[in-house]
């Protein structure tokens, strides 16, 4: 499925995404003049919370718009305890940039809601009816989209209701915001969305709102289609995925008789740092081509015997969400979590081994083993078919499935550790790996070792659909707007 829109303000390019024609807005700061023109009738940006998205989104549109007249406006609950970082990073109550959440929401003509999903499951009926009529609600996230349908209901009339949803975490938008001062097009590529347009302008506003936070380039979907592939990429290749293979992939290489840090390397290591950095170099047919011969025979092998176990998990994964029942179990763990929050994983025996893994790290030394590599892969792959089998556009697909992970987590994973990254990012994504990591885990134990075991060489049809897959297309569109510096995490 691919969209199409049209702008008043920005110029659209249309691209060949793998099978797909599709549209996007390229972004950069030779545009950020134009981000208020596109905003007429917004003098104040109200951005709700302070989690992962809030910060960035916040202080880069802050920056974007110095000048403009349009003032963004931090609102939290009363008692929160973010207010203290709120204030660090320069938004005051007595400078009125920073207010109570509903107060704020009242009182700007654009709300964009960055809270938690449950808290915005809890919410959402108090602030509807406190928004200003003609106001615009901002999502970067369709998750309340999907709780309302659970629910029977829907957004309130008379007002917009768009999405502009970031394909990285917050502190990456918010990293490559600031190289992008100095390498024009660093940033996050950004999906957007237009649920309600009551006023002609929605489109415009969210395309503004992508390009002011630094978006590459902005490609269009919709608020369904965004939470489901969302949802779905989070408890797949983006965290749950990973989680689960490298952890079950460090005891395979222990078991073989490996140390401990050599196993940490050959797993872990290797995802985070060789293995993503050809794939967000090259694509994943790049990474392949890069192999040896006698490393493909063993990368052959490990993804043959991986895919289908694999795909028929990712399958799993997307009808629970699709139906809403993943939804349905965010919010029951949010209530569950009051009381009792999620312990720490980082602290369990291979997280520590990492620790001691990374403070010796020399780059250039970390093995780029094929087995991990194909095990990785197949993972992605299978993510991939999932969401092309149900008509996802492709520039969603290579967005959520490839260069949100190579270019946004994993360096981050590289550099603090996969368990950190389970442990410090949204309430939704953490409760879906733990969720879900173990049964990738098993997965591997219980289906795909018994068959590689078995067999005597690669599936060779499995291996031509993998060469022939028009993801490889997709990607290499994409590629052409990568921007040339790599994200810069060590701060």
């Amino acid at each position: 499925m691919a969209f199409n829109f049209e702008s008043k303000i920005f110029t659209k390019e249309k691209v060949q995404f793998g099978p797909d024609t599709e549209y996007i807005v390229r972004g950069g700061r030779h545009i950020f003049p134009l981000v208020p023109k596109a905003l007429e009738g917004i003098h104040q940006i109200g951005v709700l919370g302070w989690g992962s998205q809030a910060p960035a989104q916040a202080m880069n549109l802050r920056e974007t718009l110095e000048g403009s007249g349009i003032r963004v406006v931090i609102g939290l609950r009363e008692g929160s305890s973010s207010r203290q970082a709120a204030e660090k990073a320069g938004f005051t109550e007595e400078g009125g940039t920073l207010g109570e959440l509903f107060a704020v929401a009242k009182a700007s003509d654009m709300v964009i809601l960055l809270i938690s999903d449950a808290a915005q499951a809890e919410i959402y009926e108090e602030l509807f009816k406190v928004l200003k009529p003609g106001a615009t609600l901002g999502l970067s996230h369709g998750f309340l989209l999907g709780h309302l349908k659970t629910q029977g209901k829907d957004f309130p009339e008379g007002i917009n209701v768009i999405g502009v949803c970031p394909k990285g975490m917050g502190p990456s938008v918010r990293r490559l915001y600031e190289q992008g001062r100095d390498t024009e097009g660093a940033g996050i590529n950004s999906s957007f969305a237009v649920q309600q347009d009551v006023d002609g302008k929605a489109t415009d506003y969210a395309l503004a709102w992508s390009v002011a936070i630094g978006s590459p380039f902005t490609f269009m979907t919709s608020l369904e289609m965004e939470y489901i592939s969302d949802i779905f990429g989070e408890r797949g290749i983006l965290l749950g995925a990973v989680h689960g293979i490298v952890e079950n992939l460090y005891r395979r290489y222990v078991d073989q008789g490996r140390d401990r840090k050599q196993a940490f390397r050959e797993s872990v290591e290797s995802i985070t740092g060789p293995i993503s950095k050809a794939i967000s170099r090259g694509g994943i047919i790049g990474l392949y081509q890069a192999l040896s011969p006698e490393a493909r025979r063993e990368f052959d092998k490990a993804y043959s015997a991986a895919f289908h176990p694999l795909r028929d998990l990712m399958e799993e994964i997307y009808q629970e969400v699709a139906s809403g029942n993943e939804l349905r179990s965010v919010i029951l763990a949010g209530n569950r979590l009051k009381t009792r929050p999620m312990p720490i994983l980082d602290n369990t025996p291979m997280w520590k081994i990492g620790k001691e893994v990374r403070a010796a790290r020399v780059e250039q030394e970390i093995p780029l083993n094929p087995f991990t590599a194909g095990v990785y892969t197949a993972a992605m792959m299978a993510q991939v078919s999932i969401l092309a089998s149900h008509n996802h556009a492709y520039s969603e697909i290579v967005n959520e499935s490839v260069i949100e992970a190579v270019d946004s987590l994993n360096p981050y994973m590289h550099f603090k550790g996969v368990s950190h990254m389970v442990d410090n990012c949204s309430t939704t994504a953490r409760l879906g790996s733990r969720k879900w990591a173990p049964r990738f885990d098993y997965a591997l134990t219980q289906s795909v070792y018994p068959r590689l075991d078995e067999q005597t060489g690669a599936d060779q049809e499995i291996l031509k659909d993998f060469a022939s897959h028009p993801v490889h297309q997709a990607l290499a569109t994409a590629l052409e707007f990568r921007p040339s510096v790599d994200i810069s995490v060590q701060q």
